[in-house]
């Protein structure tokens, strides 16, 4: 840690409190890439389509590179398209960072694990991204880094804006909106507590990695995302991406 303090430039005199800042600590991202993007219709997984020439996956790899240059990336890649990642990473100059590639599981749960296992200090701060979320802002990777950091783990959200209608036994009625979340990524843990919430077995009610978490008793922080970071997953989507580019 170091000390941060505040100077008045006309006395040269401390005039505040000074104040304790955390050093940044060791940090790694799983870029979470095993999929084949069956619902968006194209031949190729949804993460190597291009918006305006670049890759979504190329996009996502620089939002974490532009909060942290030293960040240490870690993408669980489908077994078939690892050898077309490596090409992209040569090709959009990207070989002086730290990547690396691990294979991709049946599910989301396995793809994470796989990349859990590469990082041994259990001190660090690991976030989990979707690849095919490439709008992710500065302002939303550093608040889970930070909150994560203090408490253990930050998952970024946004609100609801349109209405909600709950379905139970083919009866649907009003909820109240403002008591729901839209949750994205990335989600931010201590290495320690995320790799032993992924050593339980795997179950069809987990939805992401905040739901692996939350399963061994872990309480959840929300912190604020950004509306721009959505995941691509359709073509209607792909259309909105192409749209948030200038």
């Amino acid at each position: 840690m170091y000390w941060v303090f505040f100077i008045n430039l006309e006395s040269g005199r401390l005039t505040l409190p000074f104040l304790l800042i955390n050093d940044m600590q060791e940090q790694y991202v799983i870029i979470v890439a095993g999929g084949v993007g069956s619902r968006m219709k194209s031949d190729r997984p949804k993460q190597f389509l291009e918006i305006k020439g670049v890759p979504i996956i190329i996009r996502t790899i620089r939002c974490f590179l532009n909060y942290n240059a030293g960040i240490r990336i870690i993408i669980s890649v489908h077994k078939n398209y690892k050898s077309h990642l490596e090409t992209l990473i040569q090709k959009f100059e990207l070989t002086e960072a730290s990547i690396q590639l691990t294979f991709g599981g049946d599910t989301r749960f396995a793809s994470v694990k796989n990349g859990l296992v590469l990082i041994e200090n259990p001190t660090s701060i690991v976030g989990i991204h979707d690849a095919a979320r490439p709008f992710v802002s500065l302002q939303t990777i550093s608040s889970c880094f930070e909150i994560a950091l203090q408490k253990g783990n930050a998952i970024p959200s946004v609100s609801v804006n349109d209405s909600l209608r709950k379905i139970s036994n083919n009866i649907n009625h009003s909820v109240n909106r403002n008591e729901f979340k839209i949750i994205q990524t990335p989600q931010c843990f201590l290495v320690s507590k995320i790799k032993k919430a992924f050593e339980q077995d795997y179950s069809s009610h987990f939805t992401d990695d905040a739901t692996v978490f939350e399963s061994t008793g872990e309480n959840i922080f929300l912190v604020e995302g950004n509306e721009e970071n959505i995941k691509i997953t359709s073509p209607l989507d792909l259309l909105i991406a192409n749209a948030l580019i200038p």
